[in-house]
């Protein structure tokens, strides 16, 4: 069970750090006038919500699987996202 768990944390990781770098490069197209503020936004806005589940899937599993220094490592990103989302949600 362990190593499923850390397998499954590894490709989740790998998962949000390409995501990541997707946000910074149509970030940058922004910066440069590439495209306008509105189709970035569209871009960039259909990935929060599963970045949010990446990192909550990880940190739910790092919980059940008592390993509790991880836990508390991803715990702050998670809170981070879920507050993210749950400001979108009231703006909107």
């Amino acid at each position: 069970m362990e190593a499923v768990v850390f397998v499954f944390s590894l490709l989740d990781c790998c998962a949000l750090i390409f995501l990541s770098v997707y946000f910074i490069i149509t970030l940058s197209d922004l910066e440069c006038d590439y495209i306008n503020a509105r189709s970035c936004c569209s871009k960039l806005n259909k990935w929060v919500l599963p970045e949010l589940v990446g990192h909550t899937i990880v940190t739910v599993l790092m919980l059940i699987s008592l390993h509790w220094f991880i836990f508390l490592l991803n715990l702050p990103v998670a809170t981070w996202n879920i507050y993210r989302m749950i400001l979108a949600l009231i703006n909107d």
